[in-house]
Formats: C-alpha cells, sequence, structure tokens
C-alpha cells in the first residue's frame, strides 16, 4: 500500500515537472517567436523609410552632372562634411534625417517619389514634377525666372502687394555661393524647393521666432536647424509598441512626460503666436491641416519650434484644389486631417469654406495639455476662454474681431501667470 502511495506520489512529480518544463519552453518559444518576428518588421520598416543612401546618390549624382548647386551640395558630395545621422522618416516618400555639418547640428529634409500633382485626401503637399529638375531650361535668363516665380507665387497665393519683394527673397536664397548672380543649376534647385509647400513657407517667415532656420539647401534637399524636443509631449515608442496600447492609455502616458506647467504655459504661448503669423500675414492666410502634437517642438529654453510645416497650406491654394470635388457626405470633405469644408447636398459638392480656424483646431489641442496642471487661481478662467476658443468657426459674424479678441486674452491670462517666474 505504501509503495502504490509512493509511486502515485511520484507519477504526479514526474507529470507536474513535464507539464512546467512545456510550459516554459512554449512561454520561451512565444518569446522568442514574438522578438523575432518584432525585430523583423523593425528592419523592414527600417528599410523602407530609410533611404538616406538613395536620396544622397540622387542628388550627388545630378550635382555631379553640373544639373543642380546649391550652399549645401559641396559639402554633401564633395567635401562630404555633411553627414546623415538618425532617420526620422515616418513616410518612405519624406525622408528625414538628424544631420551633422561641420560643428552645426541640423535636420535634412529630403523628398523621393514623384508626383505630378496634389490629390485630395492625401498628403497636402506637392513633392516633385514629373521629370525633376526641368525647369528652368536653358536660355532663361535671371528676368524671365523672376516671371516664372511671381507666376508661381500668384497662382499659389493670389494677388498680395509684395510678391516682388518675396520673389527677390527666393532669388537671394537660391543664390548659394553667395556670387551675387543665380546659376542655372542654382535656379533648377530653388523651383524644385518651391514646389514644396513647407519649404516655401519656412522662406517667408524666416526670421520669426517660431520657424526652424534654413541653413541650407541642394537640389530638392534642404538642412534646417535640429530642435531639441520634437514633441509637445516627451515620450516616442516605437510604432510596433504604439499599435498595442489603448489610446486612453496612450494619451495618460503623453501627460505624464511634460514639462512643467510654466513651461506649457510658455510654449502655448508660442503656438499662438506662430498662430498669428500665418492667419491674414503679409502673403495672405495659411491654414493647418495636421494639427498634430508630433508636428510641434521646442528647443531648451521652451521656445515653441514648428517642427512639420508639410501641412500647412496656402488658403487660396486650398479653394482652389476642392472647389467643386464631388461628394457623399461631409467626411469626403477632409483635407489632410484638420481641414474640412462641408458637402452641398444639393450639388453633391465640396464648399470651398473651412469650418474651423487654425485657433479653434489649436485650443482643442491644448485644452487637455495646458489644463493639467493649471493653477487653481486661473483653472476656470483658461478652461472658459480654451471652450470660446475651440467654439470658433470661419462663418461666425466678426469672426476676425473674436479670433484676435480670444488669441489675446489666451496669451495674456498665460503671460500674466508665469512673467514673475524663471521658467519665463
Amino acid at each position: 500500500m505504501e509503495e502504490r502511495t509512493a509511486d502515485g506520489v511520484w507519477l504526479k512529480r514526474i507529470v507536474r515537472f513535464s507539464y512546467m518544463r512545456m510550459k516554459y519552453l512554449f512561454i520561451s518559444w512565444l518569446v522568442v517567436f514574438i522578438g523575432s518576428w518584432v525585430m523583423y518588421v523593425q528592419y523592414s520598416t527600417y528599410t523602407e523609410l530609410c533611404r538616406g543612401h538613395d536620396c544622397r546618390k540622387i542628388i550627388c549624382d545630378k550635382y555631379k552632372t553640373g544639373v543642380i548647386d546649391g550652399s549645401a551640395c559641396s559639402s554633401l558630395c564633395a567635401k562630404e562634411t555633411l553627414y546623415f545621422g538618425k532617420c526620422l522618416s515616418t513616410k518612405p516618400n519624406n525622408q528625414m534625417y538628424l544631420g551633422i555639418w561641420g560643428n552645426l547640428q541640423g535636420v535634412i529634409k529630403c523628398q523621393m517619389e514623384e508626383a505630378a500633382h496634389l490629390d485630395f485626401g492625401t498628403d497636402p503637399e506637392p513633392r516633385k514634377e514629373v521629370i525633376l529638375f526641368d525647369k528652368p531650361t536653358r536660355g532663361t535668363t535671371v528676368e524671365k525666372f523672376k516671371e516664372m516665380v511671381y507666376g508661381f507665387f500668384k497662382a499659389k497665393l493670389g494677388e498680395q502687394g509684395n510678391l516682388s519683394e518675396l520673389v527677390n527673397v527666393i532669388l537671394s536664397f537660391a543664390d548659394g555661393n553667395r556670387d551675387g548672380r543665380v546659376s542655372l543649376p542654382e535656379a533648377k534647385s530653388a523651383w524644385a524647393l518651391l514646389q514644396l509647400d513647407e519649404f516655401m513657407l519656412m522662406v517667408m517667415l524666416q526670421g520669426k521666432e517660431h520657424t526652424p532656420k534654413l541653413m541650407g539647401f541642394c537640389g530638392d534637399l534642404y538642412v534646417t536647424e535640429r530642435v531639441e524636443y520634437t514633441s509637445l509631449y516627451g515620450i516616442s515608442l516605437p510604432w510596433v509598441i504604439e499599435l498595442l496600447i489603448p489610446s486612453g492609455f496612450r494619451r495618460s502616458m503623453d501627460q505624464w512626460f511634460t514639462p512643467s506647467w510654466p513651461r506649457k504655459a510658455k510654449i502655448a504661448i508660442g503656438l499662438l503666436e506662430f498662430v498669428e503669423d500665418i492667419f491674414h500675414g503679409p502673403y495672405g492666410n495659411f491654414l493647418m491641416c495636421d494639427t498634430s502634437a508630433k508636428n510641434l517642438g521646442y528647443n531648451d529654453k521652451y521656445d515653441l519650434k514648428m517642427m512639420d510645416m508639410r501641412k500647412i497650406v496656402p488658403e487660396m491654394n486650398l479653394k482652389e484644389m476642392i472647389k467643386d470635388r464631388p461628394c457623399e457626405s461631409d467626411m469626403d470633405c477632409v483635407y489632410g486631417t484638420d481641414c474640412r469644408t462641408l458637402c452641398d447636398q444639393s450639388k453633391m459638392r465640396c464648399t470651398t469654406e473651412v469650418i474651423q480656424p487654425n485657433l479653434a483646431k489649436v485650443c482643442q489641442l491644448l485644452k487637455d495639455y495646458l489644463l493639467r496642471g493649471a493653477p487653481a487661481d486661473i483653472h476656470e478662467e483658461l478652461e472658459k476662454q480654451l471652450y470660446l476658443c475651440i467654439a470658433l468657426k470661419v462663418s461666425a459674424n466678426q469672426m476676425e474681431m473674436e479670433h484676435s479678441l480670444i488669441l489675446n486674452n489666451l496669451k495674456t491670462l498665460l503671460w500674466k501667470k508665469i512673467s514673475h517666474t524663471t521658467d519665463s
């Protein structure tokens, strides 16, 4: 009897050991499988997104054959003092890298795919002509090139009294070697760059506090200053992990990794000032069609810097592209992620009036960012002003007056609270 009991206990131990062993083997296999899959996906994604070698080869081949020229060409292709660093690309056709130029740090941006025109519903940025660097043609004079650039701006921005001044700014920038004239290769580079809305806007806003400085160009590759913090929120995760995290928990994580409230207020004031810069400025009104926190950054002094302006487009240009666009519902009249118009059900066509002004979209983005941790003595008033701001509509009576009043009230409220702090 005792022998049977002992045998039974021993058998149970063997079975339990075998079960535990199988369990740990299965878990180990699962961990190895998932790890291998994540590494494979990351590698595949990296090789698809990060094509800096191809970008550099295309640009340098054109430079060495005399097709293009620019202030960064020699450093990139001859002296090799401009290096591609960490890949920051989020889309294969928009290559972006940290760059080292001598003892300076910057961000290198390069376009990789051709697009004959801008399609509604895609990224709001015309990238390239069908034949790259085909304009201006040989024999084009500087005066003729100035006419080309003037006509381009007139079509994009409408009748503006100071377009001639903007043309001169472009010609000055195009003179990469600073010899007092624009060569044909430099003109080809400048013309290719002008097809990019981000570059065009950056040239217009050079000298403004919240626009990164343009450091140089070669073809349609250009280098901007590096900004230390590349999002309103301080945490960045691999996209594979992002997919596994619930959106509500992700928003909570974002709030954990933010600067102190006075610093957030200073960043918010910078964003409001940028809205002022592009709202009916000297070259017309520009629309922010993607107000994602990932498009906004700040430096070590907590001054806001625009990280990505590819989806900020001239209002006139947007209206031309969506005019009479076929639609079945308002969902068919969305440009980028945030520029929305209405669908005229009687004509089944999109209207041209964007529903929300930039300020309303920015306030929606800033609401949770600013209210979390806000001082108790201004929390109620701040919340009130933000909700008034979010309710702004383009079609409202006296919209421009309300826009100016709300924007100034928000800036004043925030600035009064932080002006005496070291963070300001």
